[in-house]
Parts: C-alpha cells; sequence; structure tokens
C-alpha cells in the first residue's frame, strides 16, 4: 500500500463532505478525520496512511500542512488523485463514523487519546503548545483500540 500525502486525504474528505453537506468541512473536524485515519490505518494494515506529523495543539492533533491548506483558502473542490481501494475503505470507514459528530465532541475524544496526551506533558489545558506527537504513541493508541474493539466484540457473544 502506498503511502499517501496528509494533504491528498485532506482533499479527499473535503470534497467528499462538501458533496454530501453542500458545505465546507470544519477545520477541527478535519484534523480529528485525518488523526483517525490514521489511527484506524495502523489498526487495520499495521502501516502510516501519511507520513506527515500530528502535533499535540490544544484541541486535539492538527496537521500543520492541512492547517496552511485552510489558512490560504487552497483545498480542491475536484478531487482527482487515485487512492487505493485498501485506503479509500478505511477513509471513507472513519468519515462514515465521525464526520457527522460535532467537532468539540471530536476535540474531547481526541484528548483520551495517548498520544495527544504525552505530547501536552508539562502544558495547561490552556496552552496552544506545539510539540510533535510521537508516531510510536499512535501506535499505542491503536493497540488499545484495537483491544477495545476485540473485548467488545468477546462481551457482545
Amino acid at each position: 500500500m502506498s503511502t499517501l500525502k496528509a494533504v491528498d486525504v485532506a482533499n479527499y474528505i473535503y470534497v467528499k463532505y462538501l458533496r454530501e453537506h453542500h458545505a465546507k468541512i470544519d477545520e477541527m473536524k478535519m484534523h480529528k478525520l485525518l488523526y483517525f485515519t490514521q489511527r484506524e490505518s495502523l489498526i487495520q494494515t499495521d502501516t502510516f496512511m501519511f507520513d506527515e506529523v500530528f502535533y499535540g495543539w490544544k484541541y486535539g492533533p492538527v496537521l500543520k500542512e492541512v492547517r496552511n491548506l485552510y489558512k490560504c483558502n487552497a483545498f480542491a473542490e475536484n478531487f482527482d488523485k487515485v487512492i487505493a481501494s485498501e485506503q479509500k475503505k478505511i477513509i471513507d470507514a472513519v468519515y462514515k463514523q465521525y464526520s457527522n459528530k460535532n467537532s468539540w465532541s471530536l476535540s474531547n475524544l481526541t484528548h483520551n487519546e495517548y498520544s495527544w496526551k504525552q505530547s501536552r506533558k508539562g502544558l495547561s489545558e490552556y496552552d496552544n503548545g506545539d510539540v510533535a506527537i510521537d508516531s510510536n504513541d499512535i501506535r499505542k493508541d491503536a493497540l488499545l483500540q484495537k483491544m477495545q474493539r476485540m473485548l467488545n466484540s468477546s462481551t457482545e457473544k
């Protein structure tokens, strides 16, 4: 599976949201969907979907490359990059699960992630922060989520 750029995944989500909701996806929601997509890629394939680094900002994980797209209003409203079907399946599953949720509730969900908490060590809840999130910590989040799903599925039987 080839690695995409985070901006490619963001553009895919942006266009999908625009088509479905006839509105632009807000920046906070976009960053959270990208974080959950990265985590889900690790759960399902044990590989990162993209290489860019998240930063532990006050309201959750942020990708600076995507932040710049918002600042410059540089999203493509027609996205034609080919995304592998396995990657698209992961992005679409995350999108389906989280895109209708309120941005603040998604922010709260990311505040429960080990990786975000680690990047915020020594900062108050009011500090903006600009510490890179360790990719190994995102792997831990993926493993924890995977174990939680296995536990949930075994108790449902």
